[in-house]
């Protein structure tokens, strides 16, 4: 992690209840990411993981040392998709990102991986050595709604996550009409809190006005309850 900034994450699960109740809250201190219509927007990720379940059983037994890839986009605009590696180390979250193609998708999704070995991305090679080491794959697609909201000091965002479905293993990322069902209760709702090295008082206070339930929610672990 030479060189990259690690970010602290924290995850409660709340009800759509609790969330109208925040979000009217931080409405009045922090700004709505101007991504999005009105801070709200669709996520899509398509899930490495291997036949053994290396990833899933990593994050279920709570490695404080964890690797994952996705790759990811956004109002199913198959034109800008990021492939990501998320790693987790000790207590701070690190990311890195690059632009990928949807035919080099594809290509990665079907199995013809040689051009990733002397791509010039660090990323797309390293993603190489880790299909072939640990025979990863693509393995399920999840969906979900994401209001965001911002705040300069500590380089806060407070997220919530809604309506997340899987695809049940279909890996058709590309695919706008791929057939998706919920991996979570619809009343229930995702809050993240992710920060640097501090979060700002106010921010705390806020969301302190419901008992949320600290949790380890992963989104990919709920939709891998499906097979």
């Amino acid at each position: 992690m030479k060189g990259l900034k690690g970010r602290r994450e924290l995850k409660h699960g709340i009800t759509k209840a609790d969330c109208y109740l925040i979000r009217n809250n931080l409405q009045h201190f922090m700004t709505l990411d101007p991504h999005g219509n009105n801070g709200k927007y669709l996520i899509r990720s398509v899930y490495f993981d291997n036949f053994d379940n290396r990833i899933m059983n990593q994050k279920t037994e709570g490695y404080y040392h964890r690797d994952k890839f996705r790759a990811r986009l956004y109002d199913y605009n198959t034109d800008f998709i990021n492939l990501e590696k998320k790693s987790k180390r000790d207590n701070l979250t690190y990311k890195q990102k690059c632009k990928i193609t949807a035919a080099e998708y594809e290509q990665i999704r079907i199995g013809e991986l040689d051009w990733m070995a002397v791509d010039s991305r660090d990323l797309i090679r390293e993603l190489y050595i880790n299909m072939n080491l640990y025979q990863l794959k693509p393995t399920t697609v999840v969906d979900y709604e994401r209001e965001v909201f911002i705040y300069p000091h500590g380089n806060v965002r407070v997220t919530f996550d809604s309506n997340v479905r899987t695809s049940y293993r279909n890996t058709d990322f590309l695919n706008p009409d791929l057939v998706m069902v919920e991996a979570l209760d619809p009343n229930d709702v995702i809050l993240e809190v992710k920060f640097d090295e501090f979060l700002p008082d106010i921010i705390k206070s806020l969301l302190q006005v419901v008992n949320t339930r600290k949790t380890a929610y992963s989104k990919y672990l709920l939709s891998r309850r499906y097979g």
